[in-house]
């Protein structure tokens, strides 16, 4: 485990609803996993009734479904179509408001509300903690940090959930950002369903997870539900329905550009973005200005948009990146290679997402497989020149 044992906790299945009245009885609005729409989506809850409890996840390439557990499990699936990205980077924000005058100018120029409210994230899981993490050093990192973005993270109270089963386009352990959470949670939980036993094993991973747990009613761990977490966190280590090799794939997607194989999946991409909206880490954004009907008022909102869409790279000379070749490997060499330049990490965390909601089933582990299978074969002898921003080579007229 990643934790000390000793001081592993034990919470009672009865005593669950104890966690979330604690969390509000402290301010917290609490948001978490539950059933909406055939899918598990991250909404506000109140109690344990709103988990999905006893309901499982079925996912391949393409396919997403909801079943029927044998148990009562709360926490018993792998991720959902949404992300925590939508908390630190909302899909829509209005940025500021101004009056238009006779001339066309701009007054009363109004910079839009920033609330921050006291969030509580349930259900988090490993690889979701480090998108997180991946996002608040794009999103804060940089010389000009979003003081709104800083505001939404600050008094984030965070309980992790260890999987105890992986899903099947899970590949987490390629990536070394899971199944099982190590930092960047205030509480972690272990749910462990065994015969007539349930129960939760937690570990304290902050000064305010220690608060919280005071007011839990909680017992030490024994060495029995020591060993069921330890198994749980193995079996889903074992389970992992995907794997990417990372060795050396900077070099090995730098030195690929002109592949055969970008031709090949250019062929099934419909270039409709669902890999990035449902991706955890992707943040890219555009600007949008709005009118009233009078022409008297103007708005400007900030809208995720996607590397995808053709006038994402748009310049005065018309886009950069024309055919869906050039901008399925703009997506993947800058989520696996050219990040790393960027921001010190990988892009991806391997929680499988992109796979599982593209419609035609591209599968990224297996497109990286294909080009280190032939790695070099179809290489241009005269790579085309970087862009400065991102490292993408600019695609030929």
């Amino acid at each position: 485990m990643s934790f000390d044992d000793a001081s592993a906790l034990v919470l009672e299945r009865a005593d669950f609803d104890a966690l979330p009245a604690a969390l509000t009885a402290r301010g917290y609005t609490i948001i978490g996993p539950t059933v909406r729409d055939g899918a598990i989506v991250y909404d506000e809850i109140h109690a344990s009734a709103d988990l999905p409890v006893g309901v499982t996840d079925e996912q391949d390439g393409g396919h997403y479904r909801l079943r029927r557990r044998d148990d009562q499990a709360l926490f018993g699936y792998a991720v959902g179509p949404q992300s925590w990205k939508q908390f630190q980077l909302p899909s829509e924000v209005k940025l500021w408001e101004a009056q238009v005058d006779q001339r066309g100018g701009l007054t009363e120029v109004v910079e839009a509300p920033r609330k921050a409210p006291r969030l509580a994230f349930l259900g988090a899981r490993a690889c979701e903690l480090h998108a997180m993490g991946i996002l608040d050093r794009v999103l804060l990192g940089g010389a000009h940090p979003d003081p709104a973005d800083r505001a939404r993270r600050a008094d984030t109270f965070v309980i992790a959930v260890q999987c105890g089963q992986a899903g099947g386009t899970c590949f987490c352990v390629s990536m070394g950002t899971g199944p099982t959470a190590e930092q960047g949670f205030d509480l972690a939980l272990t749910e462990i369903v065994d015969g007539g036993d349930h129960y939760f094993v937690l570990e304290v991973g902050s000064d305010k997870g220690a608060d919280l747990a005071s007011a839990l009613p909680l017992t030490a761990a024994g060495e029995p539900q020591l060993r069921a977490s330890r198994a749980a966190h193995a079996n889903a280590a074992a389970q992992m329905g995907r794997e990417l090799d990372t060795d050396g794939i900077k070099e090995l997607l730098y030195r690929n550009y002109e592949h055969p194989r970008w031709d090949e999946v250019a062929e099934r991409c419909l270039t409709c973005g669902n890999c990035t909206m449902v991706c955890p880490t992707c943040f890219c954004t555009t600007v949008e200005d709005v009118t009233d009907l009078a022409g008297e008022r103007v708005e400007r909102h900030q809208r995720w948009d996607s590397c995808f869409t053709v006038d994402y790279s748009g310049l005065h000379g018309g886009a950069v990146r024309r055919s869906a070749r050039s901008r399925y490997r703009q997506w993947m060499t800058h989520k696996l290679a050219t990040w790393l330049d960027q921001f010190g990490s990988s892009g991806c965390v391997g929680c499988g997402r992109c796979i599982t909601w593209c419609p035609v089933a591209i599968d990224i582990t297996e497109e990286v497989a294909a080009i280190r299978a032939s790695d070099g074969a179809a290489a241009s002898d005269e790579p085309l020149p970087r862009t400065r921003a991102t490292g993408e080579r600019r695609e030929q007229a």
